[in-house]
C-alpha cells in the first residue's frame, strides 16, 4: 500500500523542527496551530513513527527519528522545487516561494525597498525574509533553511558561493560634537585617544578590531552592542566613535541626533556586500531572477539606503 503524505505536511514538520514550537511555526507559515499539529500527527501516523516530543508550554523537540527524517524531508521538498522550476521554465513564469536571509546590520536600510521593487517585477513570488547574523546565515544556507542571503564577504566557508555587488568603504562614525567631527579623513592612529562604541556581532567585531590589531593597538572600548541602531544612538550622544562600513542616506540616529561619517584610511581591505548561496543549492528560475535583480540595482548604483 503506497504511503499517503503531502508536501505541505513536510513543510509544516520542518517549520516546527526548526523553530522548536508549533505555535511559532504556525505563525511563520500563517496557519493555525491546531491545523499544523494535526498535519504533523497525520504525518507521524502515515509513517508509524514519532517525530516530535511535545512538552506542554515548553515547545517541541525532535526525536532521534525526527532528526533523520527532517534531513530527508528537506531533500524531498528540494526535489519538488526542481519539478516546479521545470514547469516555470516551460511556461516562462517566475513564481513560488523565495526564502532570503538578510544580515542584521543592514536589513532595515536595504531590504524593504529592494524587496518591493523585486515583487513589482515578479508579482507571483512569495518573498520570505529572515534576519540573521553572519554565522546564522552560513548555517541556514547549508541546511537549506534559506535559498539565498544578502551579506558581507566576512569569514566565508568553502561551501558558500559569494557574488559581490558593491564595495563598502570604511568610515569613522562620530556625533556632531565629537572632537574628530571636523576631520575630512582619519587614520587608525587618530582614534587611539578616543573611546569606542563597538558593534559587537559575530565576525563583525573581529573585522573592526582587526584594523587596530594591524597597528599593534587595542582601542578603548567603552560600550558594546549587537544592535546597529543602538550603536548609532550611543555615538550620536557622545559615548564614543564607531566604525562602520554602512554610510546611510540618513545621517541621524534613531533619537534624531546628527552623525558624521568620516572616511578611514586602513590597511584592512573594505568589505564587499553581495549575494551568498550554498554551493549545493540548485539555482532555480526564481533564485536567478532575484540574483539578476540585485545585480541590476547595484550596477545602477541604486542600492537603497546607502551612500556607496
Amino acid at each position: 500500500m503506497p504511503l499517503r503524505f503531502t508536501l505541505r505536511q513536510l513543510e509544516y514538520f520542518i517549520a516546527v523542527g526548526e523553530s522548536g514550537s508549533i505555535a511559532l511555526a504556525a505563525e511563520k507559515v500563517n496557519v493555525t496551530a491546531p491545523s499544523m499539529s494535526s498535519a504533523i500527527s497525520q504525518l507521524e501516523g502515515t509513517f508509524g513513527v514519532q517525530l516530535l516530543i511535545r512538552r506542554h508550554a515548553q515547545g517541541c523537540t525532535l526525536t532521534p527519528t525526527g532528526e533523520r527524517f527532517i534531513e530527508q524531508a528537506r531533500v524531498v521538498l528540494a526535489q519538488a522545487e526542481k519539478l516546479n522550476d521545470m514547469a516555470n521554465i516551460f511556461t516562462g513564469s517566475v513564481r513560488g516561494s523565495l526564502r532570503v536571509g538578510c544580515l542584521r546590520t543592514f536589513v532595515q536600510f536595504i531590504v524593504p525597498q529592494l524587496r518591493r521593487s523585486f515583487e513589482k517585477k515578479y508579482d507571483s513570488i512569495e518573498f520570505q525574509q529572515t534576519v540573521l547574523d553572519q554565522e546564522q546565515i552560513f548555517d541556514a544556507l547549508c541546511t537549506a533553511r534559506i535559498d539565498v542571503a544578502l551579506t558581507y564577504d566576512m569569514a566565508l566557508p568553502n561551501d558558500i558561493k559569494f557574488q559581490p555587488l558593491c564595495t563598502l568603504p570604511t568610515y569613522v562614525m562620530v556625533g556632531a560634537d565629537h572632537p574628530l567631527a571636523g576631520s575630512s579623513k582619519l587614520t587608525v592612529e587618530d582614534l587611539f585617544d578616543h573611546d569606542m562604541v563597538l558593534l559587537d556581532m559575530p565576525h563583525s567585531a573581529d573585522y573592526f578590531l582587526s584594523m587596530f590589531r594591524a597597528m599593534g593597538f587595542r582601542p578603548r572600548i567603552t560600550e558594546r552592542t549587537p544592535e546597529i541602531a543602538l550603536q548609532r544612538s550611543l555615538v550620536a550622544n557622545g559615548f564614543g566613535f564607531g566604525i562602520s562600513n554602512m554610510r546611510t542616506v540618513s545621517e541621524f540616529s534613531m533619537d534624531g541626533k546628527s552623525l558624521k561619517f568620516i572616511p578611514l584610511r586602513t590597511t584592512v581591505p573594505p568589505l564587499q556586500l553581495g549575494i551568498a548561496t550554498s554551493r549545493a543549492t540548485y539555482v532555480s528560475l526564481k533564485l536567478q531572477a532575484f540574483i539578476d535583480h540585485c545585480r541590476e540595482v547595484a550596477d545602477a548604483n541604486q542600492l537603497p539606503g546607502l551612500v556607496t
